[in-house]
């Protein structure tokens, strides 16, 4: 199997850590790193020990030049996902293109429009939807392990400050942005990115726990016909939040983070049927009794073998070999991506911060 030949703009926390993590692990078997653009000197230098077979570049523009460069990573700045990806689409390059994707639909719309153009594939990193946790949350619901799905929460949570550029407006910063796209996609993904979607509530806020001026605090919750009700939160300021995706159904409720998972559910015709009574209940006294019984129950537990960032990055990066050189469809497109651009966009309208740093 021919090997790709890849460039990735960026070493930050991401490009490094999670990106370069795969691409020095026993699961890439199926990309060269060529090159590695960075601003940073250090990073450059860390760059030539991480990855001993690269060219390190200094500016992206300098891959234009270059005839042997089948894929492009941008993990830049996220208010630079969008011009430096259009860039490169129209140098022909294929591109993928780190989360959050872009601002708002129209650009989706314009790199779409763009790689068609050119004949190139786009594709948007959202590893967490091939993940162990999401994958199996998913099956839950398809096959209704637990019964009908009444409702899914979802919560990316925690208790925790920052100070760094991901707080600030002028960087497409804040947690609907740089934490957003995971549990929003998931919590579309779950109701089969349905067409008639609704943001029924949503609420952003900046609370004093940031040091910059985008949002840290997220609530949505979004419906679709003959689904059920996602209810989403990605909070800086929650110092109890025990897990990532809980799902309610009419037999038991599931629940899961990153690395392990529970349920607990009855079975239909174990449990003796219970007619409505008209009437009072009373108990053995003839009291007046609140209706209480012992329910036959089941309960699981397990552990994920692995998360979003090393199998879910392995399998997006497989998915797109694949994609590149045999045409076959990703589970994450840009038509997906678009979804989550969209509930993005209209929570982004609720927010009520100014931008303060420029």
């Amino acid at each position: 199997m021919k090997k790709l030949n890849l460039a990735i703009i960026g070493q930050g926390r991401s490009g490094k850590d999670i990106h370069g993590r795969y691409y020095v692990s026993d699961k890439n078997v199926y990309y060269n790193i060529k090159y590695v653009v960075e601003l940073d000197e250090h990073r450059r230098e860390v760059a030539k020990e991480m990855y001993p077979n690269c060219e390190v570049l200094c500016d992206y523009k300098e891959l234009y030049n270059k005839t042997d460069i089948d894929l492009v990573v941008n993990d830049t700045y996220s208010d630079l996902h969008f011009p430096i990806t259009k860039e490169l689409l129209e140098h022909k390059f294929n591109v993928l293109c780190e989360k959050p994707f872009v601002r708002n639909r129209y650009e989706c719309d314009v790199l779409e429009n763009t790689a068609k153009e050119n004949g190139v594939v786009l594709a948007v990193f959202q590893q967490s939807l091939y993940g162990p946790m999401f994958e199996d949350a998913l099956r839950i619901v398809n096959d209704k392990v637990v019964g009908e799905p009444l409702q899914i929460s979802i919560r990316y949570n925690n208790f925790a400050r920052r100070w760094d550029w991901q707080t600030l407006q002028t960087r497409m910063a804040g947690n609907v942005f740089n934490t957003g796209p995971h549990p929003l996609g998931i919590g579309l993904a779950l109701i089969g990115f349905d067409e008639n979607w609704e943001l029924k509530f949503g609420e952003v806020k900046l609370s004093p726990l940031s040091s910059g001026d985008a949002d840290d605090y997220c609530k949505a919750i979004i419906s679709a016909p003959n689904k059920p009700v996602v209810d989403i939160e990605v909070n800086s300021m929650d110092a109890f939040s025990n897990y990532n995706i809980k799902i309610q159904g009419t037999r038991g409720t599931y629940q899961a983070t990153n690395t392990n998972w529970k349920m607990k559910y009855i079975v239909d015709g174990e449990n003796e049927e219970r007619p409505v009574k008209k009437n009072f209940i009373v108990n053995a006294k003839n009291n007046p009794a609140y209706c209480s019984e012992k329910l036959i129950t089941h309960e699981e537990e397990g552990e994920f073998n692995g998360t979003a960032f090393d199998v879910g990055t392995a399998k997006l990066y497989e998915e797109l070999y694949f994609k590149i050189t045999k045409g076959k469809e990703m589970y994450v497109n840009v038509d997906k991506a678009r979804h989550t651009v969209r509930l993005i966009e209209q929570l982004q309208s609720k927010s009520k911060a100014h931008v303060k740093y420029l």
